[in-house]
């Protein structure tokens, strides 16, 4: 059975590795991958993390692009291809403009298409944007659902759809437990020296922000919250890997910029994203994919978002939502800074998205089902 792997972002790239790897290792499964760049470098650090070797590379990526541009440039460039590879079945994965328009590009062929992390719902279509509609449109278009938790089938469910949905967990576990153990064999010497400059004996709080919907007062209402936790706990480092979008990069620098305890510093990839994760107190993100990770290493995520696609976590005990409020996000810090017991009881709850052998899980189910 021949597979096409489409995807074009980092977050895609970490959750679609573990499973290439997986169906590589079959040998009566072809995997064919295309990216389409929609990242670039972000993209390339994964592929050679994870010793991935692209098949096509539309490289459609441009400055200044619209959404109208990868919708179109990716739409006409996985035509050629469709009708080159004649896959028996597309894997798309979450909710980017490239999953989209994989799943529409094998509805216009009339081929399979696979979709990972099948389900995810916020509830209001221009939050996360263009996420939310991203993921529905492509619920509606797949034929295999893979949804990561019994909340996503239900979602699902909820919109008519129920025929080839699988409860399997997240390959974002995967990918971390995957990742953590190229790290261990490779040796951590380079992760250590990379981060020399951070003071590892005191508390470290991971910050990553970037989305869209938050830019202008309220991103800057997380940042004001973020220097107010900085000042009042100088055993706390603030370990922020700034986003390279100007809008959030300003914002940072003009309001935390030449704090002692605050470290701004370049994007990570993904190793040393995971490493420092990993050696963090707690995480306060507006990200989805470490609302995942986070829970597996055992560090509590405070989620600086109005809603959350991921609520799981939340019910789960691993995530809280504070928003963009300052005073929201100030309160629940110095909770988890304060309070030994609040922190252990999110630090120790069972994380809902998964154990790891999300990727096996799908190769059983497709194979069972060819």
């Amino acid at each position: 059975m021949k597979h096409l792997f489409i995807f074009g972002t980092r977050p895609e790239a970490i959750k679609m590795a573990p499973l290439i790897k997986e169906f590589q290792k079959d040998d009566t499964q072809k995997v064919v991958v295309c990216v389409t760049g929609q990242h670039r470098e972000m993209l390339d650090q994964v592929l050679s993390f994870f010793d991935i070797k692209p098949d096509y590379d539309l490289n459609l990526m441009s400055d200044n692009q619209t959404l109208y541009d990868v919708t179109a440039k990716a739409l006409l460039g996985l035509k050629p291809i469709l009708d080159k590879e004649k896959p028996n079945n597309i894997f798309v994965q979450g909710d980017t403009t490239t999953a989209f328009v994989g799943a529409l590009a094998g509805f216009y062929e009339k081929i399979n298409v696979s979709h990972i992390e099948a389900g995810l719902r916020s509830h209001n279509i221009y939050s996360p944007f263009p996420e939310e509609g991203n993921r529905k449109l492509v619920g509606h278009l797949a034929n295999i659902h893979f949804a990561p938790t019994k909340r996503a089938v239900q979602n699902l469910k909820l919109e008519g759809i129920t025929h080839n949905v699988q409860q399997v967990g997240n390959t974002v576990i995967d990918a971390l437990l995957l990742g953590l153990d190229i790290i261990k064999n490779r040796g951590e010497a380079t992760f250590e020296k990379y981060f020399e400059n951070i003071d590892f004996s005191k508390r470290i709080i991971l910050i990553t922000g970037h989305r869209r919907e938050s830019f202008g007062p309220p991103f800057e209402s997380m940042c004001k919250a973020m220097k107010e936790i900085a000042l009042k706990y100088s055993d706390v480092q603030l370990i922020y890997p700034m986003h390279m979008n100007p809008n959030i990069r300003d914002t940072v620098n003009s309001i935390l910029k030449g704090i002692e305890n605050v470290k701004l510093i370049e994007p990570l990839s993904y190793p040393y994203l995971i490493w420092l994760m990993s050696k963090s107190y707690f995480v306060l993100t507006d990200s989805g994919g470490i609302q995942e990770e986070a829970p597996t290493l055992g560090k509590p995520v405070l989620v600086m978002r109005e809603v959350t696609e991921r609520q799981e976590g939340v019910e789960a005990g691993t995530a809280k939502l504070v928003g963009s409020n300052f005073d929201n996000i100030v309160k629940e810090c110095k909770r988890l800074l304060d309070n030994e017991t609040y922190y252990q009881s999110m630090a120790n709850a069972i994380n809902p998205y998964g154990d790891g052998t999300t990727s096996l899980q799908i190769l059983k189910l497709m194979k069972d089902n060819n």
